[in-house]
This record gives C-alpha cells, sequence and structure tokens, in this order.
C-alpha cells in the first residue's frame, strides 16, 4: 500500500490565548501502517510544535493516548490511518472530562472515582507469610476486569457520565467488581456499600458502549450487573434473617 496523502482535521484549544475551542487542518503523506499517534507526531515535529497530546508506550498498554478519532474513541496507537479509508481525519479529545490544551484532558476526576471504589485487597486476618495463590478456575471470574488500562475510553462514551458528573462510571465499576470477584477479598459488605446508589451501580443505563469500545476487552456492564444481583441477594438474605 503506497503513502497517500490525509487531511488530519484536530480540534484545537488553549486556554491562554484562545476563547472557543476550534478545528485546525495538517496535510499528510501517511504511509502503509502508520497509526494516528505516528501521524500526531509527525505533524508536532515538522509543522506544528504547540499541538498538544498525550501518549507513552505505543504498545496499547498505558492508556494515554485515547481520543475520538473520526467519531469514534480509540487510543491512537493502535488506530491505523489508512485503514480508517476516509481522506480526512477528524481528531478530538475525549469527551466528559475538561480539556487542559487540545487533546490533553484533566483525568483528575476520572482518577479519583476510581480510588472512590478502594482498588485495593482486603483480606481478613494477618498476612500470609508467603503469597496467597488462587486457582485459575477460582481467578477466571475476576481476570478480565484486571485487564484495565485506566484509558478513559469507556467513561467517554458512557451516556451517563455525560449527563451525571458524579457518576462513578464504568472503570471505577469494573475496578470494584475485580475486588468484589477476588476471593482473597473478604470486604463484601464495606465494598456493596460504596455503589449501592444512583451514582454507582444503579445509575447505569446498561447500554453496553462501554463493553463495545474497551480496547482491552473488559466487560464493566457484566461486572455492574453482577454487582447488582449480589446487593439484591444480600437483600433478600437480611429480609430473610428478619422473619
Amino acid at each position: 500500500m503506497a503513502a497517500k496523502n490525509f487531511t488530519f482535521r484536530i480540534r484545537r484549544f488553549d486556554p491562554e490565548r484562545d476563547k472557543e475551542p476550534h478545528f485546525e487542518g495538517y496535510s499528510l503523506d501517511v504511509s502503509e501502517d502508520m497509526t494516528v499517534l505516528e501521524s500526531l507526531l509527525r505533524i508536532q515535529t515538522e509543522q506544528d510544535g504547540t499541538l498538544s497530546f498525550r501518549y507513552a508506550c505505543r504498545g496499547a498498554v498505558c492508556g494515554s493516548c485515547a481520543m475520538v478519532i473520526n467519531g469514534r474513541i480509540d487510543l491512537a496507537c493502535r488506530s491505523q490511518v489508512q485503514v480508517l479509508n476516509q481522506e480526512t481525519i477528524t481528531i478530538e479529545p475525549l469527551p466528559h472530562l475538561s480539556v487542559i490544551k487540545d487533546l490533553v484532558v484533566d483525568m483528575d476526576l476520572f482518577l479519583s472515582k476510581n480510588q472512590t471504589v478502594q482498588p485495593w485487597l482486603q483480606p481478613i486476618g494477618h498476612e500470609p507469610e508467603r503469597e496467597n495463590l488462587v486457582d485459575p478456575v477460582q481467578w477466571a471470574e475476576a481476570e478480565p476486569y484486571t485487564n484495565c488500562i485506566l484509558c478513559a475510553s469507556c467513561y467517554g462514551v458512557c451516556p451517563k457520565a455525560g449527563q451525571d458528573p458524579d457518576y462513578l462510571g464504568p472503570a471505577a465499576l469494573a475496578k470494584h467488581y475485580r475486588f468484589l470477584a477476588d476471593i482473597r477479598d473478604k470486604a463484601d459488605e464495606t465494598r456493596l456499600a460504596l455503589v449501592n446508589n444512583d451514582h454507582g451501580i444503579w445509575g447505569c443505563d446498561m447500554v453496553w458502549n462501554c463493553v463495545e469500545i474497551c480496547p482491552k476487552g473488559v466487560p464493566p456492564t457484566q461486572g455492574i450487573g453482577k454487582t447488582r444481583a449480589r446487593i439484591r441477594r444480600a437483600q433478600r438474605d437480611q429480609e430473610k434473617g428478619h422473619t
């Protein structure tokens, strides 16, 4: 596949000089297999050094380069320009998060919501003398939720996150279920109380956008559904105990 010319229409915003966001266009010859991230790096190096965006590993592991590419959220490092098969590539920052500059968004709100669910193991008793190994069969339920790279793609595509700024969001609730499903964790009652409200698991509209968009195959909606089931089961058990 020969090199082809593409126009990159990039949403720009510099709070020090711009009153409103605007789009700027850049023309670039793109070779076969070149990614959107590589294209942005070339534009920054060759045409406009003021263009701002995040990246780190270039290997779809760090999650830093999530952005909106032709209307769909994806990691810029794994999105190949020629595969997009459009002469104009429109690039915008993630939704639902404030823009610091250009394609760089403020991740503090997103990351703080992940901390709200207490994403650490809470066993009972003394620390084990050696590592607490888990049988693969027992680990299978929690394992998919460990793959989250905190890219915030699911948060950006979640309609509830756009409507309710206090909603924890898919990533936080998936992280919550990762520990709820871990057989070594014994804080079930405390964990369930953290998300048993309209800004937690009951706020989800179950539209499955987050499952469809996750670059690592994490299924937040499934975890939310299973958490709801646990809460309902605990409530039934409590009611039976009072009768």
